[in-house]
C-alpha cells in the first residue's frame, strides 16, 4: 500500500487525528466504533495519553481502514526484504501501454495456456514468479480480447496481496472495460473491482459495486463470491446485520453447488462462506467470535480443498484476531502454519511482516516467528 509522507517524529496521537478527518469522522464517532469515550479520543489525540498495546493501535487502525503500520510510523514496519518484488514497476509498465498492440501476435491457444498457469501460479501464491510473468502475459492479452478480463484479473488480484491497491484497481477497471456486454465477464470482472476497493477502504463503493453486479452474474460462483465480498465490504461500514444477512444468501448458493470444478477462480463453497463469517466478525471487531468461527472453519470437510493462497490468507487473518486477543502463542503458530503451506504469503504480505514484527518485539516470540523474523530480514 502507498503510504502519504509523514514527519519521522510524528506523534501517533497526531496520525491517528489526521486519518480520523480524512476518514470524515468526528471524535464522537471514533469512540463510539472503539467503545471508548471521546475524552479518550481527545487525550489520545493530544498525545496525553499514550497507546502502549499494539492491539488498542491496530483497533484503531481497523476502524480507521488503515494498516496499523501508517498509525506506528516507519519505526515500526521491518526493513524492507529483497524478494524479486521489484517487479512491480513492470507491470506497471505493462499497464501503461495498455493501448499499444503487440509486435508478435501469440496464437490464442498459447495465451489459453499462460493464462491457466498463471492462475495456478496464483493459486499456490507463487508471487514472485507471476510478477516476471504478467508483463509479457498482458502484452499478449490484449490481441485476444477474450481473455483480458482473466488476465487484468489475475493483475488486480496479485496487487492487492502486495500491497499496492492502487495499482490493483487501475487493472481491476480495465477488467470491467473488457468485459463490456458480457455478463459473466462483467462479473469476475467486479469480483476485482471489488477486492481493489477494500484494499483502498472504499467499502462503500465496493459494497454498492459488488450488489449491483449480484443480479445479472450468470454463474452460482461467481454471484456467491460478490455475496461475500459484499458481506465483508458491509462489515468494514459496521453493517453486521447487512453483513450477515448476505453471507446467509451466500450460504444459500454454496449448498446447493455440486462438484468440486471451479471454471471461474473463485474457490467458492461452503468452506469460503465460513471464512467470510470469520472475516466479517474480524472486520466488526467481535475477536472472540472471530477465532471461535475460524477454529470451526479449519476443522470443515472442504478447508485443504481450497487455494494454498486463500488457506495462507486467511491463517493470517487469523493471526491478527489471536493478537488482538492477547494470545501470541495461537498467533506465531497461525503465522507458522500460513508459511507452511504458502511462504510468499507471509514473506511478501505487508500486513503479515507487520504481525511477525510486533510478536518478535514482544519478547515471547516462538521459535518459528523468531525464524520468520529473521527470513524477512527483521531484527530486535
Amino acid at each position: 500500500m502507498t503510504r502519504p509522507m509523514v514527519e519521522r517524529d510524528e506523534p501517533v496521537g497526531r496520525r491517528v487525528a489526521r486519518w480520523r478527518v480524512r476518514r470524515r469522522m468526528t471524535q464522537q464517532m471514533l469512540a463510539d466504533r472503539l467503545g471508548k469515550s471521546k475524552s479518550w479520543v481527545d487525550k489520545v489525540e493530544r498525545g496525553v495519553r499514550g497507546l502502549d498495546r499494539y492491539s488498542v493501535v491496530q483497533e484503531i487502525a481497523e476502524v480507521l481502514r488503515l494498516d496499523p503500520a501508517v498509525l506506528l510510523g516507519p519505526r515500526k514496519p521491518p526493513p524492507p526484504l529483497a524478494t524479486g518484488l521489484d517487479g512491480i514497476d513492470a507491470v506497471r509498465a505493462a499497464l501503461a501501454r495498455y493501448h499499444q498492440r503487440p509486435t508478435r501476435r501469440v496464437p490464442v491457444d498459447e495465451v489459453e495456456r499462460h493464462v491457466a498457469h498463471a492462475w495456478l501460479t496464483y493459486q499456490h501464491a507463487h508471487y514472485v514468479q507471476l510478477l516476471r510473468a504478467l508483463p509479457a502475459l498482458l502484452d499478449a492479452a490484449h490481441a485476444t480480447p477474450g481473455l483480458l478480463v482473466p488476465t487484468y484479473r489475475i493483475t488486480a488480484s496479485v496487487l492487492v496481496k502486495l500491497g499496492e491497491p492502487d495499482l490493483a484497481w487501475l487493472a481491476a477497471d480495465r477488467a470491467i472495460a473488457a468485459a463490456t456486454g458480457n455478463p459473466l465477464r462483467t462479473g469476475t470482472a467486479t469480483i476485482a473491482v471489488v477486492q481493489a476497493l477494500r484494499a483502498l477502504g472504499r467499502d462503500r463503493l465496493a459494497f454498492t459495486a459488488a450488489v449491483a453486479a449480484v443480479g445479472t452474474a450468470a454463474d452460482d460462483g461467481v454471484r456467491g463470491t460478490l455475496l461475500l465480498q459484499a458481506a465483508m465490504a458491509a462489515a468494514g461500514c459496521g453493517d453486521g446485520r447487512r453483513a450477515d444477512d448476505l453471507i446467509d444468501h451466500a450460504a444459500a448458493l454454496a449448498d446447493r453447488r455440486t462438484g468440486t470444478e471451479d471454471p471461474h477462480h473463485t474457490a467458492f463453497g461452503p468452506s469460503a462462506v465460513r471464512l467470510a463469517r470469520f472475516l466479517t466478525a474480524l472486520c466488526l471487531g467481535d475477536t472472540t467470535q472471530a477465532v471461535y468461527r475460524h477454529e470451526r472453519a479449519i476443522r470443515g470437510d472442504g478447508w485443504r480443498r481450497l487455494p494454498a493462497e486463500h488457506r495462507a490468507a486467511h491463517l493470517i487473518d487469523a493471526a491478527r484476531a489471536y493478537l488482538q486477543n492477547g494470545d501470541l502463542t495461537a498467533a506465531g503458530h497461525a503465522l507458522a502454519d500460513a508459511d507452511t503451506i504458502a511462504p510468499a504469503e507471509v514473506r511478501c504480505r505487508p500486513v503479515a511482516r507487520t504481525l511477525i514484527a510486533e510478536i518478535a518485539h514482544s519478547g515471547r516470540a516462538a521459535a518459528s516467528v523468531d525464524r520468520l523474523a529473521t527470513l524477512i530480514g527483521l531484527t530486535r
